[in-house]
């Protein structure tokens, strides 16, 4: 058996809501734990370049998350390194058991466990993770270094991926079902303006082809969506940009859930169904989904825990 500690505000994710909420619940002398989860930093761990935080006109997305954990810590909240693998909302105080057998005991509780990655639920992509099939281009992009390589999706996931890939591959084709992106503009400009990218309109991912032993991907299979014609685009890698789910699985049979996941809270607030328990950033945001608006949902979470309770 783990030990058993006792907090009043617990942490649950460590992106830019979580790291937040700890500042600002540590500065109200609550003395936070925060347990950082699976990704430690979150999705920003796996973007490289970001211009759009507030202060920074570019900076590296690890980077970024590093710069958010010394100020948790500095301030006063302490961060561990584990993962919460079940979580008691059914009476107060909360009690949660964390992967590593520790317990932790908790007054108020701050949801932040973000988004993870979507995939297409194809069983060749699923015999393929890891070996040529990914999500995380900045995490395996060397691998493809003058190589062809295949990005799906539409969205500004996936246009960064493809733009940050050219940096290695010697060509990049993406392929979306539609015939127009739902990327930003800016972002979809620099993707028509890159040269090694080639953009392969209304077709969908039928099928990841390869060897298997070893096992390797030569190539994806496509479909048009309109005449069903089939061909099989060469490519060393392929990686999915469909967008993420909101990671609530931990509450999806204790909170009310909406818009596939996302947990309710109500408007204005961070509060959640149940009084003490308080969510933000991607976990709870479905339609904004930015670092800048997590990390001012987590303000938001940690001074609605203080006034909780300051009342109990």
């Amino acid at each position: 058996m783990g030990e058993t500690r006792h907090t009043k505000v617990l942490i649950i994710g460590s992106g830019p809501a979580g790291y937040t909420a700890a500042v600002y619940s540590a500065r109200a002398m609550l003395s936070p734990i925060l347990v950082q989860g699976l990704q430690p930093g979150g999705q920003l761990t796996i973007t490289t370049e970001v211009e759009n935080w507030p202060g920074d006109s570019h900076v590296q997305g690890p980077d970024l998350m590093v710069r958010m954990q010394e100020h948790a810590t500095a301030m006063g909240a302490e961060i561990i390194s584990d993962y919460i693998t079940a979580l008691d909302l059914s009476k107060r105080p909360f009690t949660t058991t964390a992967d590593s057998g520790t317990t932790y005991i908790a007054d108020a509780v701050i949801l932040a466990t973000g988004a993870q990655a979507k995939w297409l639920g194809l069983p060749s992509e699923e015999h393929f993770k890891g070996f040529g099939v990914s999500a995380c281009a900045t995490c395996d992009g060397f691998f493809y270094r003058g190589k062809e390589v295949v990005v799906v999706g539409g969205g500004n996931t996936a246009v960064e991926e493809a733009l940050f890939l050219t940096n290695f591959a010697s060509k990049v084709t993406l392929i979306h079902r539609r015939d127009f992106l739902r990327a930003e503009k800016i972002m979809q400009d620099r993707l028509f303006k890159n040269p090694k990218i080639e953009v392969v309109w209304n077709h969908e991912i039928s099928e990841v082809v390869g060897a298997h032993e070893p096992r390797g991907v030569d190539g994806v299979k496509v479909r048009d969506v309109h005449s069903g014609a089939e061909r099989v685009i060469p490519c060393a890698g392929f990686f999915v940009a469909i967008g993420h789910a909101p990671a609530s699985e931990l509450v999806k049979d204790q909170l009310p859930l909406h818009n596939g996941g996302y947990v309710v809270v109500e408007p204005g607030t961070t509060r959640t169904a149940i009084p003490g328990v308080f969510a933000a950033g991607d976990l709870t945001d479905h339609v904004y989904r930015q670092a800048v608006t997590s990390a001012g949902m987590g303000c938001m979470a940690a001074l609605d825990a203080e006034k909780f309770l300051s009342g109990h």
